[in-house]
């Protein structure tokens, strides 16, 4: 069984290490300090399961475990967490494996040996349970590479048929989301402008009437415009008011 550690404290990972050491059959392929250096660790290690901290910068554990559910072939996972009581029930009611730290070998093998994958409908409770905020990183594999975005470059999200095309600023990624979930998750940083497309708040520059009466809005760090629909200019126009 291939394993990738994951903590933020070094002694942490120094101490599953050695535990890990002493179980049959375990190999550690690699470390990481958060969930967004594990997505990048994923690609080359390729572990069958990850022993995921919840608690981390950059990238916590549930962000993280929520982009690997969407592979084709994600590993299992075991998180370790320094949750109280009643958080703790919440994973087991879900079979969600966890282990509570400090971590013990015994009860490491047996999570180990119980490790399973997130579907969907248990990470979205346990989301819930814990009060997850939206992701700060949009996630996607090309080919046989996994691309993540932080959210705070993305320009705005554009909808064509089943696929999003993410805009940010170091390019365009492809992801197979609903508009409308990202509208939901993100509420609070993008607004709706048109019913195919999203943008960055914090990105709008202007809003301009062309010759033949479309409205678009332009974006900082990007050419082409957006266009808005014109239900939606009022709702544009009131959020520049407020942002000056």
């Amino acid at each position: 069984m291939k394993v990738l550690v994951v903590d933020d404290e070094t002694p942490a990972r120094i101490r599953l290490k050695s535990l890990l050491a002493g179980i049959p059959g375990c190999e550690v392929v690699g470390e990481a300090a958060n969930g967004r250096d594990a997505l990048r660790l994923w690609e080359t290690a390729q572990p069958d399961v990850l022993l995921l901290d919840i608690r981390m910068p950059v990238m916590d554990g549930l962000e993280t475990a929520r982009h690997l559910a969407g592979l084709d072939n994600p590993p299992a996972i075991v998180f370790t967490t320094a949750y109280d009581e009643f958080a703790v029930e919440a994973f087991n009611t879900r079979a969600i494996a966890y282990l509570l730290k400090p971590v013990r070998q015994a009860q490491l093998a047996t999570a180990l040996a119980n490790a399973g994958r997130l579907n969907r409908v248990q990470l979205s409770q346990l989301s819930e349970q814990t009060e997850h905020e939206a992701r700060h990183h949009i996630c996607a594999r090309v080919r046989d590479k996994l691309h993540v975005v932080p959210v705070d470059t993305i320009q705005c999200f554009i909808a064509d048929q089943k696929y999003v095309t993410v805009c940010h600023s170091q390019g365009e990624l492809l992801i197979d989301e609903a508009l409308k979930d990202l509208e939901k998750e993100f509420s609070k940083l993008f607004i709706r402008v048109h019913r195919n497309a999203l943008v960055a708040m914090s990105q709008v520059r202007s809003l301009e009437k062309s010759e033949d009466g479309h409205f678009h809005v332009y974006l900082h760090g990007r050419t082409e415009p957006v266009e808005v629909s014109r239900r939606m200019v009022a709702d544009v126009r009131a959020h520049l008011r407020n942002a000056r």
